[in-house]
């Protein structure tokens, strides 16, 4: 058992290193030249609820873009603070810029997808592009996108970035729960038209007008939580092409900003993306602590066993499974590296691996969770 165990864990942590490397390779947006000629108006829509902190960058950004037909609205979410002020000063007067005030989401909406569908309907674009308010949109993103779009016929594109990490907590947690998620995505399902798997990463969702009213808009995901996700979906259930792209420097995105903001905003939609089932978040929580922390407990209690009180085994159980707990974080160097971060990040792995497992116990075992002042009940909007 024993045997099996490492040998199980050995080859399968030598895969994930392998593939740190590979993922993604085939399905990547490449920047583009900018195009000339009649083209497709293209709308960039930003919710932003209280983003008095990261709103003007980001709407810095989405004027700064090199694509030359594009108009930039913001939904302004009843926000307590001065977004929109912010926001204001940002676009400095720009013709190109518009500020939306949000209204109270009606009976059986959530709030985001509420702003989203006003977005949309004040919007004049043949294009829709949803930005979340703490993304920094690099220039050439918007020419990028939209030309895989047209190359592809794809009626939804959305774009895997960067995160932007700063703090302890973020840079100890985010990967790990990040590379978690854009793991278990199969990139080669969720791009197959045959397929029915879908994703989407609601920080950056592009979709052709058509195709989303076909959809009913967000209405088709008005109480969802996870409403990215879902709205993918949606679009595959009607036979729609989408595309999801590893885009690395198409955008940077600040998602929290320490421990407190990491767990609450994980929760909120970690375990909805296992389609809150039991079977799933527990299997996830198994997955991790066997996979990841189990090896290094296991190591260190046959260390005490052995030194402490004499226990007669080989030594090269000892080396074996010192050889495993190496490969664990040379995987997080190599994904660090990957996304252009110092490797060192690889230190606290384990610690983040623990934070991830008492996430995904308090996603199961939560009924209730609550995001930027609004309530959610078993991954719906409460009321």
């Amino acid at each position: 058992l024993a045997g099996g165990y490492l040998s199980v864990m050995t080859l399968g942590w030598i895969g994930l290193i392998w593939g740190a490397g590979t993922w993604g390779r085939n399905w990547r947006l490449q920047r583009r030249p900018v195009p000339e000629g009649d083209l497709p108006r293209v709308s960039i829509c930003i919710p932003a609820r209280n983003e008095s902190k990261s709103i003007a960058a980001c709407v810095r950004s989405a004027l700064a873009q090199d694509y030359p037909n594009l108009e930039v609205l913001v939904c302004d979410d009843r926000s307590e603070d001065d977004t929109a002020q912010q926001a204001l000063e940002a676009a400095a007067g720009d013709g190109r810029f518009r500020l939306i005030s949000g209204e109270e989401p009606a009976a059986g909406w959530a709030g985001k997808p509420w702003a989203c569908q006003r977005l949309a309907r004040e919007s004049e674009g043949e294009i829709l592009v949803f930005v979340d308010a703490d993304v920094q949109l690099s220039s050439w993103v918007i020419t990028a996108s939209v030309g895989e779009q047209q190359e592809r016929e794809a009626a939804l594109v959305s774009l895997f970035g960067d995160w932007d990490l700063r703090s302890f907590w973020e840079t100890t947690v985010i990967p790990v729960v990040g590379w978690l998620i854009r793991g278990t995505v199969n990139l080669d399902e969720v791009n197959s038209p045959t397929s029915a798997t879908a994703f989407a990463n609601g920080q950056f969702i592009l979709v052709e007008r058509q195709a989303y009213e076909r959809v009913g808009g967000h209405g088709a995901v008005r109480a969802e939580v996870l409403e990215d996700v879902r709205l993918a979906k949606a679009f595959k259930t009607r036979a729609l092409k989408t595309a999801l792209l590893h885009a690395p420097g198409s955008f940077r995105v600040r998602l929290y900003t320490g421990l407190s903001e990491i767990v609450s905003g994980y929760q909120k939609n970690l375990y909805e993306g296992l389609d809150r089932r039991l079977s799933l978040g527990l299997g996830a929580i198994l997955f991790v602590f066997i996979g990841t922390l189990f090896p290094f407990f296991l190591l260190v209690g046959l260390l005490l066993g052995k030194l402490q009180l004499g226990w007669a085994f080989s030594s090269v159980w000892l080396i074996w499974l010192g050889g495993l707990c190496a490969l664990i974080p040379i995987f997080r160097w190599r994904i660090e590296r990957a996304d252009g971060r110092s490797g060192w990040y690889a230190a606290t792995h384990l610690l983040g691996n623990v934070v991830l497992v008492w996430i995904l116990l308090r996603a199961i075992f939560s009924l209730e969770t609550e995001w930027k002042g609004r309530r959610f009940v078993d991954g719906k909007a409460d009321g």
